[in-house]
């Protein structure tokens, strides 16, 4: 598959779920679009922050050209399996669920020693201070810097130090995909709800309802979505993928960039 600029209609839009990966990749120029061929393409993907949707006619996708997309998680219909499951040395079904904002995130007031606002671009270094378990987070935007100046991200302060975040992940046309993260040591105190109660506000400032994915069996994601106000939607299912096959073989692929 070869990389190209965008392209429309091949994914749904305005719909809740991983459907806004293509949308947020369009309106913000974070992450990228593939295809079988340049013109008239039988096959394509869009690709962000290990994030993949992929539809088509499988027929003309060549298991090697997948590469890019290892170590990932893909969205597409059954019919790709078998060309999944020759580009990757394993495919693991995950079962997701799809939350939808239908009632206002309660108001809690954060500790005394905590301060919760909209994220501005000079918060750049203190997201990158989170360290790996918030390195995730910000893929969608490019990184820390990124994400911080995107005007999309919400965060619970401590001591100058940002110990909880909540942010779109996925800009849709019509639903925002968020996601949080509240680092060790600092859970259960009411900051992730926090951060979402102002990020929540914020896109039903932009006309927008906020959306919910997250595991079927992420029982602290599940309850803080309900608590948030999020009902369920729906469900589906993507697969998280290993290595290309061809990886550490005589003859072997070269390791390709990953598709961000």
């Amino acid at each position: 598959m070869i990389e190209i600029p965008s392209l429309d209609g091949w994914f749904p839009s305005g719909v809740p779920g991983p459907a806004a990966l293509a949308e947020h990749v369009r309106a913000t120029g974070h992450g990228q679009w593939w295809a079988d061929r340049a013109v008239e393409p039988r096959a394509v993907a869009v690709a962000c922050a290990d994030h993949v949707l992929l539809e088509g006619d499988p027929r003309y996708v060549d298991p090697d050209a997948l590469a890019p997309f290892g170590n990932g998680y893909v969205l597409a219909r059954t019919r790709f399996l078998p060309v999944l499951g020759a580009a990757f040395d394993r495919i693991v079904p995950w079962e997701r669920m799809i939350w939808v904002q239908s009632r206002p995130v309660p108001r809690r007031r954060p500790p005394g020693d905590v301060v919760v606002r909209r994220l501005t671009p000079g918060d750049g270094a203190a997201v990158a201070a989170m360290g790996d378990d918030a390195v995730w987070i910000t893929r969608s935007w490019g990184d820390a810097y990124g994400l911080a100046a995107s005007g999309h991200a919400w965060g619970a302060f401590r001591a100058g130090r940002v110990v909880s975040l909540a942010c779109t992940y996925f800009l849709g046309g019509a639903y925002e995909d968020l996601a949080v993260v509240t680092l060790r040591g600092h859970r259960r105190e009411g900051l992730a709800l926090a951060c979402l109660s102002g990020l929540c506000g914020d896109v039903a400032a932009r006309g927008r309802t906020p959306g919910w994915t997250c595991s079927r069996g992420n029982r602290p994601s599940r309850r803080l979505a309900w608590t948030a106000g999020f009902r369920l939607f729906g469900e589906y299912v993507h697969y998280g993928v290993g290595r290309p096959a061809g990886w550490g073989h005589p003859g072997g692929m070269t390791p390709a960039l990953r598709a961000r």
